[in-house]
């Protein structure tokens, strides 16, 4: 514990992958740092332990790190050093049907087209036209996503991303950033098998099948793993918290866990430290970096008078996407799929089963009721890391989406409205229910079984609000630049010496550690620097206009 009155370079509340991450990248830069986590364990949504059986691993929330491994932040820290390990599939995710059939997708352009091939050849030529739009625009859209929006090498990458793209590449990213999940499988895929691969993915997320500007995530995510395949952290996603933390403590930095912040002090306009649940104050020195939802922040952590009415009102304002539940299942044998045990390889299932049945379910859960016929996302973890169970044992995750995070009512008529306690078990049965449908036999397999309803994803990590996973909507409204809030850094606040980090600022959710290196960044970049972003933004958003109005001058 560090000394009462010590005084802190940095102080980052929250102790989930980004906070640790943002807090590295300042400690990198000579900083001292001190993180501060409400909970008894680090990590947030990335925790891992023996939930059921001695010696059987189950991840509590995130089990994908995809996004992670390999990508800047991870080749960045080089965690390897620090024991961290990869696991990985070359048969990343299918989707199975009621008749008893699949579509798989592999780390294998050609065997991926020639299953898509076999169950109808116009869904392998939309595949490959797809998978070449893909080609042209992931390079671009990598770029950015890794760059903060408003800085001057943002603003400097997306100019030359545009002009690099050409006329035809701009118009097709316009395209995707407008479209559906419905459109997009519509406009290339001829069958509702091979158009469910790419609405499924949407519901990850909050992009039901009719959202305006949910195609972009489920384009990247389908192709990316066909490339790619899909990795998970060897032994449990917690190794990847474990491997952070004794980066941060490599470099000085400190960590606290069951430390809840109550307040953030605010002196003379500036943050000065925070205040902890039993009274104690720690002093920060340069920043105050608040790994927390802007909710938490603007209506809990700041007193009335040291925040913008505009900046509270505006976390008022942030909305929150559908509830999930997780089901973590201990079996005693793989999955008993009814489409053939190959299946028994793949990373993710997703039993949807239709972009139709996807739309009830979505607007049922923003209306408050719960789905007749909920989506699944059927998690393999041993199938991939055998390391996680012993012989004998496997282990599957149901994430069950969406659901509503208050239910007023039921599809179905069978579960009465009540508090996500009283009716977890409930809804559960009902997940697994629809699962036997699709692997005859899983309730004879089913040793053990740990339910995390939408309420306890937030009694477990306060960002999750509602039981919402993406820590706030991502529809258009509130991503690209508009996350949290339009017209400004992702990361910096109106109040001096204060930042922003986590899944509820720019790139969003998902396991990338991308909010907590560019928020260090922002952190760093001296001031000066961060005024001419302001300035390159202004720049930019002109020149854009100017290219749209010369394209279409010319018809383009």
């Amino acid at each position: 514990m560090p000394d009462r009155g010590q005084v802190f370079d940095a102080v980052v509340v929250g102790g989930g992958h980004n906070g640790l991450i943002c807090a590295i990248g300042l400690a990198r830069a000579g900083w001292t740092t001190l993180v501060v986590e409400a909970e008894d364990v680090l990590g947030g949504a990335v925790r891992s332990s023996e939930l059921t059986e001695p010696g059987v691993i189950h991840d509590w929330f995130a089990t994908n790190q995809d996004g992670f491994h390999g990508g800047p932040v991870d080749r960045a820290l080089d965690l390897e050093r620090h024991g961290l390990r990869w696991a990985h599939s070359r048969a990343p995710y299918a989707n199975v049907y009621p008749d008893g059939s699949s579509l798989t997708v592999f780390q294998d352009v050609e065997r991926t087209l020639t299953e898509l091939g076999r169950h109808d050849p116009r869904d392998a030529d939309g595949w490959r036209e797809l998978h070449a739009i893909h080609g042209r625009l992931a390079p671009v859209l990598s770029q950015i996503s890794a760059s903060e929006p408003l800085s001057p090498s943002g603003v400097w990458r997306a100019l030359r991303a545009g002009l690099h793209l050409g006329p035809g590449g701009r118009s097709e990213l316009a395209e995707l950033l407008s479209m559906t999940t419905r459109e997009l499988g519509e406009r290339y895929l001829a069958s509702e098998e091979s158009r469910a691969l790419i609405t499924s993915w949407g519901m990850h997320l909050d992009y039901g099948p009719d959202v305006p500007g949910g195609a972009l995530f489920p384009f990247v995510e389908c192709f990316a793993d066909m490339e790619h395949g899909m990795s998970i952290v060897e032994g449990g996603c917690a190794r990847l918290i474990d491997a952070l933390v004794a980066e941060h403590a490599a470099l000085g930095g400190r960590t606290r866990t069951e430390a809840r912040v109550e307040r953030v002090i605010v002196e003379g306009g500036r943050a000065r430290g925070v205040v902890l649940a039993d009274g104690e104050e720690i002093r920060a020195g340069r920043a105050v970096v608040a790994g927390v939802t802007p909710t938490a922040l603007y209506g809990s952590l700041l007193d009335e008078s040291d925040a913008p009415a505009a900046d509270r009102a505006a976390g008022r304002r942030f909305i929150y996407g559908p509830a999930t539940m997780m089901i973590h299942l201990l079996l005693d044998g793989p999955v008993p799929w009814a489409a053939g045990p190959d299946l028994a390889a793949v990373a993710f299932i997703h039993i949807a089963p239709y972009t139709a049945q996807l739309a009830d379910t979505y607007t049922a859960s923003v209306n408050g009721v719960l789905a007749a016929d909920p989506m699944l996302v059927v998690g393999q973890p041993t199938a991939v890391d055998p390391t996680r169970a012993p012989a004998g044992r496997h282990v599957a995750c149901v994430h069950v989406r969406t659901l509503p995070a208050t239910v007023t009512a039921d599809a179905a008529g069978e579960i009465v409205p009540a508090d996500w306690d009283a009716i977890a078990p409930a809804v559960a049965d009902r997940a697994l229910a629809k699962l036997a449908e699709y692997a005859p036999g899983i309730g004879d397999r089913i040793l053990d079984r740990v339910i995390f309803s939408p309420a306890d994803l937030e009694r477990h990590d306060a960002n999750l609000v509602g039981g919402d996973s993406g820590a706030g909507s991502h529809h258009p409204f509130q991503y690209q630049l508009q996350r949290p809030f339009a017209g400004r850094s992702p990361y910096e606040t109106r109040v001096a010496g204060l930042y922003m980090t986590g899944a509820s600022t720019w790139p969003g959710a998902g396991v990338t550690g991308l909010p907590g290196h560019l928020s260090a960044k922002r952190i760093l970049r001296p001031r000066p620097w961060r005024r001419l972003g302001a300035y390159a933004a202004l720049g930019a958003a002109a020149t854009a206009g100017g290219l749209a109005f010369g394209q279409a001058r010319k018809g383009e």
